[in-house]
């Protein structure tokens, strides 16, 4: 019985490797156009992709079970492993002396909307390869198993456990639409209607077509890869970091909850959202807030200036995004550390950003205060509310044991890295900023480097950081356990 639901989830694996051997067509059409003379290595990378995933279905063809709660697991797992292995195809074949661990690191970044990059010279990097790493944004940043959800269903595949395991956030359970394809559809009808509206801001801003494309890629996926190895301060522009500022803090939401707004033609979805306003509120007051500090600490000679830089780069490390448009690690230690305690928490669920999210930081904090409040009533009766609704009991214990998991999690990436040799301030911000998929770190993984200094072992130990971040979790730890294995 165990291997015919293994079969099962190979036949699914492989039908997922196909879609996502469609998705070459992009970088290809890009070589042809550019003339980088990188499309035979695109051409080749998808028909490993579409041979594998056909060889997989072909063999499994036979078997079709609707997906369990463990089938989603372990799909989602292998999928994002597969894909990113997929993906590193081109760059192994383009990029001379590109090692596999270090593709595997890139590809992994793309996908899982980290933006941590081992590549340096970008600025001359062929334009199909910069536009298949932000498409890798792209593409996970939603979760390319979601778009499957939408797609597989034709193809006789069940996937709302796919759904359950991929989509981002606590809230696993809300419908938008009556079926889950539908709800899939919608979610990346939103998703890619912000991201064209935010294409056509960039380049009236003054970016070139392929730039444009680029930095939304990365913009609304929250990722961070750039066209250039100075990031957005390539640009040096107001225009351009005032319209990725105002896109960041709109991919942070609850895409969800910009669906529903869309749909009713009102504000009242926004107003509902109690994380939407308390990310809102605690971002732009952070802002303000570095913005004084760099001014009276003379990092800036002018309060605007000061106000500038501060604004762009917290708000692109609070969500997760990871663009810099200075050098922020020269800035008194306050303020980054400021900001990379701001990535753990600020980011809405059903966003395309990473760390505890909003949604459990409120629900800790307001838990927090019910004990105390008990603590001094030990007879008060007093729920937890989001929204106007009582959480679950349930949902608070999910969330205790999430952040729990979470700090374990980074305190042990960390003390591996630690004892690998990297010295503790760059350890712990790489492991911060993979696990909360934000990418730059502090020290020798700062806005200023990539992370080629790293070795081998201390590349691999953030590359599963990155996963387990992504997938929050569960959905990799459950996989550990010998209950998932139990009949």
């Amino acid at each position: 019985m165990r291997c015919k639901r293994l079969l099962s989830v190979a036949r699914v694996l492989g039908l997922m490797l196909v879609v996502f051997g469609l998705t070459y067509l992009a970088p290809v059409a890009a070589a042809i156009v550019y003339g980088d003379g990188t499309g035979a290595h695109f051409l080749d990378g998808m028909i490993a992709s579409l041979g594998l995933g056909g060889i997989l279905w072909l063999a499994t063809r036979r078997h079709r079970a609707d997906l369990t709660p463990r089938d989603g697991f372990l799909l989602v797992f292998l999928g994002w492993i597969l894909m990113a292995a997929m993906a590193a195809v081109p760059l192994l074949l383009a990029l001379e002396g590109l090692s596999f661990t270090d593709a595997f690191f890139e590809t992994m970044s793309g996908l899982t909307t980290t933006g941590a990059t081992v590549l340096a010279n970008l600025d001359t990097l062929p334009e199909a390869i910069n536009l298949w790493r932000h498409t890798l944004h792209w593409l996970g940043g939603m979760g390319i198993i979601v778009l499957a959800v939408a797609i597989l269903p034709l193809l006789g595949v069940g996937g709302r456990q796919l759904y359950r395991a991929e989509v981002p956030g606590p809230l696993k359970e809300t419908r938008l639409t009556p079926r889950i394809t539908e709800t899939a559809k919608a979610l990346w009808l939103v998703y890619a209607g912000i991201t064209a509206a935010c294409i056509a801001a960039l380049k009236l801003a003054g970016m070139t077509w392929l730039d444009a494309v680029c930095h939304a890629f990365s913009t609304l996926s929250l990722g961070g890869f750039s066209t250039h190895d100075a990031s957005v301060g390539h640009f040096d522009s107001v225009a351009i970091e005032i319209v990725i500022t105002l896109f960041m803090l709109v991919a942070a939401m609850n895409f969800g909850t910009h669906f529903l707004a869309l749909r009713h033609g009102t504000w009242n979805a926004y107003l509902r959202d109690s994380e939407a306003k308390t990310m809102l509120a605690l971002i732009l007051r952070s802002c303000a807030a570095i913005g004084a500090y760099l001014w009276l600490t003379a990092t800036y000679p002018s309060f605007w200036t000061a106000l500038r830089h501060a604004t762009f780069n917290l708000v692109s490390i609070a969500t997760t995004t990871g663009f810099a448009s200075v050098d922020f690690e020269k800035w008194p230690m306050f303020a980054p550390l400021w900001m990379l305690f701001l990535s753990c928490v600020a980011c809405s669920s059903g966003s395309t950003g990473g760390g505890i999210k909003m949604f459990r930081t409120i629900t800790l904090f307001r838990h927090a205060n019910r004990e105390m409040l008990r603590s001094l009533h030990p007879s008060a009766v007093a729920a937890v509310r989001m929204n106007g609704t009582a959480v679950p009991g349930d949902v608070i214990y999910g969330v205790l044991a999430f952040i729990h998991v979470y700090t374990m999690t980074i305190v042990t990436l960390t003390l591996a890295l630690v004892v690998s040799g990297l010295d503790f301030i760059s350890a712990l911000s790489a492991v911060v900023a993979c696990v909360n998929n934000m990418g730059p770190g502090l020290n020798k993984v700062g806005p200023a480097t990539t992370y080629a200094v790293l070795s081998d072992f201390q590349t691999w130990v953030l590359t599963a950081g990155m996963l387990l971040g992504r997938l929050e979790l569960f959905t990799v730890m459950v996989l550990f356990t010998r209950a998932f294995w139990r009949k």
